[in-house]
């Protein structure tokens, strides 16, 4: 019959069309990169910094950024930790996700082992501030006001888990002292608190805490590192404003949903390396006081993982720190 080479060729055409589907190279489709913070943030920050240079990297496909704020970060994680493996759902993700909030709360509805680590990103100092117009203008000044009054300073963070939330927590610690915490669902709003006067200070990241310091909006005290950073060089170290066994260093990396394929996340690995290596790049991040740090592999940022896990794990435990 006539008709078996045209069902011969229709049926031969849908196998070619479904084998390029299959084959067709990656990426194809838009790209989510998920943030676990408000815009405005730190997290923000890095994921908008770099988005461009990254679609570009992977060969013009559209990266579209979307903050997924709350419960510091665990709703991101819960998104991309439960998103198909093939590399279109990344994470921007932090300690907080990684390490503190499982911690926290062993409840969660994912686990770090649900997320694969690509690489890490960026590395800063948390930054101590207050507004200009408070009494505080020192770290012993905030260390006697808060053993003068135990409860009545209130720090705000970006949420329960938070970077903020350690830094302060990792300061009680170490001084005897107590402070109420105040989350909010971003750095951003976490800083217009200290600016309004909700709340008196902050650990706040470096780009969100800067600009406002910059402007005249917040009084910087401090960095969270022992020594001053190059990154901020006029605000002294910890060791300096006279806490000398103080010293946190926070990092953003890129994570992918445990499973996907091995040619997938290497070239996720490849274009944010690509990315991050921009010197445009480099110099936003660098305004803001945040520095380009790569992994040199996957399995180095696993590696590095593990002992950094045990520090921020240590931390929740000996500080004491409930989910407010």
């Amino acid at each position: 019959m006539k008709t078996q080479p045209l069902l011969l060729a229709l049926a031969l055409g849908t196998l070619a069309s479904t084998s390029w589907a299959q084959t067709a190279p990656y990426p194809n489709k838009p790209i989510r990169l998920v943030v676990g913070f408000a815009p405005g943030g730190a997290a923000d920050y890095v994921a908008r910094s770099m988005s461009e240079a990254f679609s570009k990297a992977l060969g013009g496909q559209t990266v579209i950024v979307e903050n997924k704020p709350g419960n510091g970060s665990s709703i991101a994680a819960d998104i991309v930790a439960k998103a198909a493996p093939d590399g279109y759902t990344m994470l921007i993700g932090s300690p907080s996700a990684i390490s503190v909030n499982p911690a926290l709360n062993p409840k969660l509805t994912y686990k770090p082992s649900d997320l694969m680590p690509i690489t890490k990103m960026t590395t800063s100092p948390l930054v101590l501030a207050v507004t200009p117009t408070s009494p505080i203008k020192s770290v012993p000044d905030l260390i006697a006001a808060a053993k003068k009054d135990p409860g009545k300073l209130n720090y705000s963070s970006s949420g329960n888990g938070s970077a903020p939330h350690l830094g302060a927590a990792l300061f009680g610690l170490l001084t005897g002292t107590e402070m109420t915490h105040v989350p909010y669902r971003g750095g951003s709003f976490a800083i217009t608190s200290v600016m309004a006067g909700e709340t008196q200070l902050t650990f706040g990241t470096s780009p969100s805490v800067l600009p406002q310091a910059s402007a005249g909006k917040l009084r910087t005290l401090a960095v969270s590192t022992r020594e001053r950073s190059p990154l901020v060089p006029d605000v002294p170290g910890m060791r300096e404003a006279g806490l000398p066994d103080y010293n946190l260093e926070f990092w953003y990396g890129m994570f992918l949903p445990a499973g996907t394929p091995p040619a997938v996340s290497k070239a996720v690995y490849d274009a944010v390396r690509t990315a991050m290596e921009q010197p445009s790049v480099k110099a936003a991040l660098a305004r803001e006081g945040t520095e380009v740090s790569l992994s040199s592999s996957p399995a180095d940022f696993s590696k590095f993982l593990v002992d950094d896990n045990k520090f921020w794990v240590n931390l929740v435990k000996s500080a004491n720190v409930k989910v407010d």
